[in-house]
């Protein structure tokens, strides 16, 4: 399932680009628990993401009674109000000249809606931009969606939420990294820090560079010791935006998020200067 246009985005904290941030109402939210939600896989038999969703629909998903459909069955179901859905999604913004197309992990409630842009959306965040090889984010879907139960709680607990609050919440509730071993994939890193002698000298915790199936053994474990940084980015394209995120595998906490714009000398990673930014 793809939605062609994106207005707004939950997750506008790791960027002033998705400014165009709408919380969803308290009566949207309570709505939403009370829905059935339906986890809606792609038609593609090999995809890592239809594996990987279903997989962490099992082992996370607490909110809701939930089921796994295909499209077919979204399409039939989705103009239902008692129903909610879950899917990996391809869109773009319509604020951008040059908009890039990027994957994101979409929840947003049933109704009679005309298009699938039109469905309300509750909670949108970033996966990978369009293209990139699915190994490389699908491992990461269980944690999203432990952080997609927890920030819908957030908010409902927080009704009067407007679109600075939430940046002020998750600015004011990051925790520190110090007990924390910190997994980093090497490419996903400035080269110059790609050997440990160099990333100890600027950063004081413990850390490990690890493959991405370490990362997601963390996550399946729930491992309440790591914490792991998602990237995502375009690669080499000056002008295009990296945007950096650090949780942990147990509870989704948010520890950092940035972004920057890639440069011949700001290349799509994380920075030296991010890393100084950690043990602040």
């Amino acid at each position: 399932m793809k939605i062609i246009l994106i207005y707004i985005l939950i997750l506008s904290i790791v960027s002033t680009t998705y400014a165009q941030l709408e919380v969803p109402s308290n009566e949207l939210i309570t709505k939403f628990l009370k829905t059935k939600t339906y986890f809606v896989l792609d038609n593609d038999p090999f995809s890592e993401c239809n594996i990987q969703l279903k997989s962490a629909a099992e082992k996370f998903w607490t909110l809701t009674q939930y089921e796994i459909i295909g499209v077919e069955e979204f399409e039939i179901r989705r103009k239902k109000t008692e129903y909610s859905f879950v899917s990996i999604d391809e869109v773009y913004f319509d604020n951008v000249k040059s908009p890039t197309k990027y994957k994101f992990l979409c929840i947003y409630l049933g109704g009679n809606y005309k298009t699938e842009s039109d469905m309300p959306q509750l909670v949108t965040i970033p996966l990978a931009y369009t293209g990139e090889d699915e190994s490389n984010y699908a491992y990461k879907i269980g944690t999203f969606l432990i952080f997609a139960q927890n920030h819908i709680q957030t908010l409902l607990k927080n009704p009067n939420f407007k679109k600075s609050d939430i940046i002020d919440y998750y600015n004011h509730n990051k925790a520190s990294l110090e007990n924390k071993t910190l997994y980093l994939v090497k490419e996903e890193i400035e080269s110059q820090l790609q050997s440990e002698q160099v990333f100890k000298r600027i950063y004081p915790y413990s850390f490990k560079f690890v493959t991405r199936e370490d990362i997601e053994q963390a996550i399946d474990n729930k491992d309440p010791n790591i914490a792991f940084l998602h990237k995502v980015g375009i690669g080499k394209k000056h002008g295009s935006k990296t945007y950096k995120i650090i949780l942990d595998t147990k509870d989704a906490k948010i520890y950092y998020y940035n972004y920057h714009t890639v440069s011949q000398n700001k290349p799509d990673a994380l920075l030296e200067m991010d890393v100084k930014d950690l043990i602040k």
